[in-house]
């Protein structure tokens, strides 16, 4: 599984001459509602396998959680149906925090 840091992603969304992916967002609601990337998708973990007609398969997709266990399980899973255009945001919210934008809220 392709796993992506927060700075390299930061630099694929500041890069005009590459397509956005899709930023789904596998925390629930209240995790979102306090910090998001902007631009993100937000569909929780549990919801994904009944909302996965929802997802393009050939999309290149980064599947962000709090630190990145949830999204590299959903990476997973969405690998196992044939999206092989996924990649896990490793350290997720937080590590972007940390990394890429300080003023971010953190819990």
């Amino acid at each position: 599984m392709r796993q992506m840091r927060p700075t390299e992603l930061k630099d694929w969304l500041d890069d005009p001459a590459r397509e956005a992916p899709v930023l789904l967002d596998v925390r629930e609601p209240w995790e979102f509602e306090l910090c998001h990337l902007d631009g993100s998708v937000l569909m929780p973990m549990s919801s994904v396998p009944v909302r996965l007609d929802e997802l393009d398969p050939a999309a290149q997709t980064v599947v962000i959680c709090h630190h990145g266990g949830r999204s590299m399980q959903v990476a997973l899973f969405l690998a196992q149906r044939g999206f092989d255009q996924v990649i896990n945001l490793a350290g997720g919210v937080a590590g972007w925090a940390a990394q890429v934008d300080p003023g971010m809220p953190q819990y």
